[in-house]
């Protein structure tokens, strides 16, 4: 086959070879079709063999990494993602900040997931009489190559393809499982933030429900009590306030570093204004201390005092005027919660008015059992022997994560 020397449009065929690499990515089917073809036709006119036949080997891998046509809304993913990374990167990292970017990479993701069966095999029926087409014309113009030559450069480009197939395969793949990891992380968080909300809401709720009663209750017969409702009432709400601006200084990541603007989370050591809190209610209840109380991980604490509070909120909903004993022994490494409702109320307390039931959503104690199995602790509930109602609660000191 003769030799054609250099000249201005064998330079500009080379060139086409590279150029059209910097859209490789965005169209990589177009990409593909314009290399090919200046490869064709360079190699048809003679010029001498070069690396340059190289950026057909890359055009062909970015097919099969990329699609030989992506849809619009996987173009737009993938342009900006893969300005981000190379043909190899997986692309690590979730930001989760903006919605509507991570529906755009997961909707990229879809995009880049395996084509139909039946285009992928028209696609390579097609690609593979092309090449034969070239094949026989280069040995009509007097190749020196034989058959086994064209085989080889063929198996070539066809692991070139294979390569980008097995990256987007499995770059598909590990999109879908950090998607799902993403998923479940938020599936974590929205039940730990309704455990929270359940546990500092129903409790204040449920005590200013039950001396809103009990104000309507005495207010024909003692309305000079009614003021120290309305006050129990109003305490209430306050307290519930504060919980919840705590719980939202916590939720609020902007204010993470500013631990000193926020009041201190609850822990075993404020059970006592707790207690109070729920006496004034109406309720008897009275706090037994068992051993010294050590310093423990924030969290440990924050579990113990939300299985007392949990357990008041059920004595006052299902069993207002009941006594109700909370105990709570400090060991080496644990911290056992035990809160008990006597069946019969206190001789001379004023029952509580027995209206409307205060409903629950039935979340409560298993939310419970969730945050405490979080360290490896147990929680259990039920009917006392006597007739009455125990919630015990377990709390390894160091268990967890």
């Amino acid at each position: 086959m003769p030799t054609r020397p250099y000249d201005l449009p064998g330079l500009l065929l080379t060139a086409v070879l590279w150029l059209p690499l910097t859209v490789r990515r965005r169209w990589p089917g177009a990409c593909l079709a314009v290399i090919a073809t200046a490869f064709a036709i360079r190699e048809l006119a003679g010029y001498p063999a070069t690396f340059a036949s190289v950026g057909l080997y890359v055009a062909l891998y970015g097919v099969g990494a990329h699609g030989a046509w992506r849809d619009r809304g996987a173009g737009t993913a993938g342009a900006h993602g893969d300005g981000d990374h190379g043909d190899g990167d997986d692309g690590k990292g979730i930001r989760g900040g903006d919605v509507r970017g991570e529906d755009a990479r997961s909707e990229g993701a879809r995009g880049q997931g395996a084509p139909p069966v039946v285009g992928v095999g028209v696609g390579v029926v097609v690609a593979s009489v092309l090449y034969v087409l070239f094949a026989i014309g280069l040995h009509g113009r007097g190749s020196p190559q034989g058959i086994s030559d064209f085989v080889l450069i063929y198996a070539v480009l066809a692991c070139c393809w294979a390569g980008g197939r097995a990256v987007r395969s499995w770059r598909a793949a590990e999109e879908g499982r950090r998607r799902a990891g993403a998923e479940a992380a938020m599936a974590r968080e929205r039940a730990r933030i309704a455990r929270e909300l359940h546990d500092v809401v129903t409790h204040h709720v449920t005590a200013m429900v039950v001396q809103a009663d009990a104000a309507q209750f005495v207010l024909a017969d003692a309305p000079d009590r009614v003021a120290t409702g309305l006050e129990a009432i109003s305490d209430s709400g306050r307290r519930a306030l504060t919980d919840l601006q705590h719980l939202l200084g916590v939720l609020n990541a902007s204010g993470a570093g500013r631990e000193g603007d926020r009041a201190p989370a609850p822990s075993p050591g404020t059970l006592g204004e707790l207690v109070a809190h729920t006496r004034a209610a109406g309720q008897p209840v009275r706090l037994t201390e068992h051993g010294e109380r050590r310093p423990m991980p924030s969290a440990v604490e924050l579990a113990a005092y939300r299985v007392v509070q949990e357990a008041l909120t059920n004595a006052l909903k299902h069993a207002p005027g009941h006594p109700t004993h909370v105990q709570v022994r400090y060991g080496h490494e644990e911290i056992e919660v035990e809160v008990t409702t006597e069946p019969a109320p206190a001789r001379g307390a004023v029952p509580a008015p027995r209206r409307a039931p205060v409903r629950g959503g039935g979340h409560g104690l298993v939310g419970l059992r969730e945050r405490v199995g979080v360290f490896g602790g147990e929680l259990r509930a039920g009917a006392a022997a006597d007739g009455g109602f125990a919630v015990l609660a377990r709390i390894p000191a160091g268990g967890g994560a």
